[in-house]
């Protein structure tokens, strides 16, 4: 697949329940199969399924995820049911359920595109620590700095006397 079929792979993935997932309808017109032809084939192989693999939306998560995606209402076309969703893991034990060559090609995109989620989101989660490490480092080098610069005034600049009065801004004016 294209570079921007990865792109569009990556656009129908939906985070529910803290999980990466892709609904059945999405996966079914990827791997060019009717969705209830996917689900009879899942739900045959069940065992193979397990819940962190796939799981059924809840009606109020099916409602949500509908009003994200613009799908159409209940009663006017749509589902009646709500959708299974299937996690990494689900997506690639469905290449082992779905054997065509067309189900492998997609499969190896999807995990392509689920591989460099998961890149992204390493490299999102270690910047915190760099910059926390590196507003650290720069406050211990500032504070290096400005003691230098205090010790430097003070060979520089004779003592003065403690009498002298400091000019300010206001005799200026």
């Amino acid at each position: 697949m294209l570079k921007s079929d990865l792109t569009k792979i990556e656009a129908i993935i939906y985070t529910i329940r803290g999980h990466r997932v892709m609904i059945d309808s999405d996966l079914a017109l990827l791997y060019g199969v009717e969705t209830k032809a996917l689900n009879r084939q899942v739900l045959r192989n069940a065992l193979r399924f397990p819940e962190d693999f796939m799981f059924k939306l809840t009606s109020e998560e099916h409602e949500t995820l509908r009003c994200q995606i613009g799908t159409s209402n209940e009663g006017r076309g749509g589902r009646r049911y709500p959708p299974f969703v299937f996690t990494e893991a689900g997506v690639a034990m469905l290449s082992s359920v779905l054997n065509s060559d067309r189900a492998a090609l997609v499969n190896v995109s999807i995990m392509r595109t689920f591989i460099k989620l998961r890149s992204f989101l390493a490299i999102e989660n270690s910047l915190p620590g760099k910059v926390s490490k590196l507003e650290q480092g720069t406050n211990k080098l500032f504070k290096v700095v400005f003691e230098r610069l205090d010790n430097l005034e003070e060979q520089i600049n004779p003592k003065l006397d403690p009498h002298r009065r400091k000019i300010s801004l206001q005799d200026k004016v």
